[in-house]
């Protein structure tokens, strides 16, 4: 066999997108300004991806199962359980997870005896990004029991926070409550049996609670007066029960690290026992510091064969219609992507890509194809110069899933067992 190599996967989250009319027809990533990423297309190999399926609306947390080699189809119970384990929550067996965003509603919220959320409705699902005081409204609600229920909340990252149950006989067939759109109240959440629903009932009633303990809140005393929305209440969704999936190193033959930004991927990255950094200076947000995650990646690789890296910043642009933004972002990137490739051992394989793809036109994930070039040793170069959504189309990988792309990075490195004789 020949000598074993490492790789790195370098994703740009929500990276892809559609035709912006404001850029005569191309999109964030054609227009920016990436020659690191052109390099590395250039050098490599490049085709498109369906992280999950053709056509299919990928979320970031089966995406990354799916790029990490594991079929989501078969292993996925529910955003909240890596939520909650990417904060490093306590979770135990059994425990119900939710995600959970701090959002601001306007109105006097009240919960109807069918179980609806009435009075109020959703002004900003993100209650304007929040970056600071979310630590002390998650503890004004934290540990409260409804029902012989448990609560947990921790925040996370800007208005992002998990949330765990824990009690006898929870159900974790939850509907959101999170209404995914403003201007409508919140839904009251429902359960899909019995357990399901006696947890749903529990549940909207701690909804409910979120607002009375946060809308005076001195947070958000001091953000109204600061013309700022407030964070009074929080908003669940993506139910689940932590999964047991195989450690990635025993997946895949290799040692692996997760530097990422966010607590779901952390969370994915904890659950395989891969080795997740903390790295200070890379928040998530639009002024994140890309060379703290690159300096992380080159750090990792002193001692692990495999490290994946998510940069978040794309997809705010995305989700927030800002064209402008997202073609920074995508020059963040190419930043992250250039220190890589300058400080990186050599004989690396370098992967390029994105985990779904979030138009500004759309605003949410849609289930385009998103763009892909691996570069290292035992890669076959093709033709193309440029890395974007439609230069990627004529190259040599053609057009492959997410679940295609540890086998083929594994068969780069050297490190795959053979199968058969």
């Amino acid at each position: 066999m020949s000598k074993r190599t490492k790789a790195v996967i370098l994703i740009g989250d929500g990276l892809a997108d559609r035709p912006v009319p404001e850029l005569d027809g191309r999109t964030p990533l054609e227009a920016a300004d990436t020659p690191a990423l052109d390099s590395i297309a250039a050098a490599g190999e490049c085709g498109q991806m369906d992280p999950i399926a053709p056509g299919v609306r990928a979320g970031s947390d089966t995406s990354h199962l799916a790029i990490l080699g594991y079929d989501p189809h078969q292993v996925y119970t529910g955003r909240g359980p890596f939520e909650a384990l990417g904060v490093e929550a306590d979770v135990l067996g059994g425990d119900v997870c939710f995600r959970c965003n701090f959002a601001t509603i306007k109105g006097e919220l009240s919960l109807s005896p069918e179980g609806e959320f009435v009075g109020a409705v959703v002004a900003d699902r993100r209650a304007g990004r929040i970056a600071e005081g979310t630590d002390a409204l998650a503890a004004a609600v934290d540990g409260v029991v409804i029902e012989g229920v448990k609560f947990h909340v921790k925040a996370s990252v800007e208005h992002r926070a998990a949330l765990v149950l824990r009690g006898a006989g929870l159900g974790e067939k939850v509907s959101d409550v999170d209404p995914h759109d403003e201007g409508i109240a919140p839904h009251g959440a429902r359960g899909g049996d019995e357990a399901s629903a006696n947890t749903a009932r529990a549940l909207n009633q701690f909804v409910l609670l979120s607002w009375q303990r946060t809308k005076d809140h001195p947070v958000n005393v001091a953000r109204l007066a600061a013309k700022e929305p407030p964070a009074n209440i929080l908003l669940p969704r993506g139910a689940g029960v932590m999964p047991r999936l195989q450690p990635f190193s025993e997946q895949h033959g290799i040692r692996g690290a997760c530097v990422v930004e966010t607590g779901l991927i952390a969370g994915i990255g904890r659950n395989l026992a891969m080795t997740v950094p903390r790295v200070p200076g890379a928040t998530g947000g639009v002024d994140t510091d890309e060379l703290a995650l690159a300096r992380a990646v080159v750090d990792m690789l002193a001692d692990h064969d495999f490290v994946l890296c998510n940069l978040k910043t794309p997809d705010l642009g995305g989700h927030d219609g800002d064209w402008r933004g997202k073609v920074v972002a995508a020059q963040k990137l190419d930043n992250l992507a250039r220190y890589v490739l300058g400080h990186a051992p050599a004989g690396l394989h370098v992967t390029i890509t994105a985990d779904h793809c979030t138009p500004v036109a759309f605003g949410d994930h849609t289930g385009d194809t998103v763009p892909i070039a691996i570069t290292g040793p035992n890669v076959r170069p093709d033709a193309v110069k440029a890395f974007h959504e439609r230069a990627v189309a004529a190259g040599g990988l053609g057009r492959i899933r997410g679940l295609d792309l540890m086998p083929i990075l594994t068969n780069l490195m050297g490190t795959q067992e053979k199968y058969g004789a």
